[in-house]
């Protein structure tokens, strides 16, 4: 698309219009998505944007919909994952902690801090948490744990990468992976065998081989 196209008539996508904003909240902030900064950054008009979108917070609340859909959407699919022990189903989990493709960590701290002075978007966030929470607890209740014990231990599994997103922890993947079967053992009592984990770390791109 040449600029003589763009400012002839094109007017950009709505998928468009909604990756301009997203980066936008990520590296600045929701007070900087705003219509005129995004039209500037895509070289577009600001009446463009109304093609697309009623108002600003037409947009916003399409953000807030593709971070429910991806990191909520994805952690719950990755709890009810085919997996033959607790090990194998908290190694699916923790994928999500791995893979930007299914969850996005800076999404979920862009969404947490943008929560701190909308009310509204805070109750939304409470919900998300709640039903992430209720999906690894039904995990945990799957592999036979009492309610009481998996209550807390999805409590643990969860807050304890929610601290990994609001410190900005930032670790080596090979060093995270490492430690893995250690968290395994704290949240569920075991440990992944050799051959559940050999598979976890070739879908990330580790060597099979390896101890543990």
């Amino acid at each position: 698309m040449t600029d003589t196209a763009k400012t002839t008539g094109w007017r950009g996508s709505e998928s468009l219009w909604l990756e301009a904003a997203y980066n936008l909240l990520l590296e600045q902030g929701v007070e900087a998505v705003r219509v005129l900064p995004l039209a500037k950054s895509l070289n577009l008009s600001r009446t463009s944007f109304y093609s697309h979108f009623d108002s600003r917070e037409a947009l916003l609340d399409a953000l807030v919909r593709r971070w429910r859909d991806k990191n909520t959407g994805n952690l719950v699919g990755q709890t009810t994952a085919p997996a033959g022990s607790i090990a194998e189903a908290l190694l699916n989990l923790f994928d999500c902690w791995l893979s930007t493709d299914l969850f996005d960590n800076r999404f979920d701290f862009a969404i947490r801090n943008w929560a701190l002075g909308n009310p509204t978007l805070k109750q939304i966030l409470e919900e998300n948490d709640q039903t992430r929470i209720t999906a690894i607890r039904a995990m945990f209740a799957r592999f036979g744990f009492s309610p009481d014990q998996a209550q807390v231990r999805a409590f643990t599994v969860y807050y304890t990468q929610i601290g990994y997103i609001s410190m900005m922890v930032r670790e080596e993947k090979p060093a995270r992976i490492a430690r893995m079967p250690f968290y395994i053992e704290t949240f569920s009592g075991t440990r992944p065998t050799d051959a559940e984990f050999a598979a976890f770390k070739a879908r990330h791109g580790l060597p099979r081989t390896g101890s543990q």
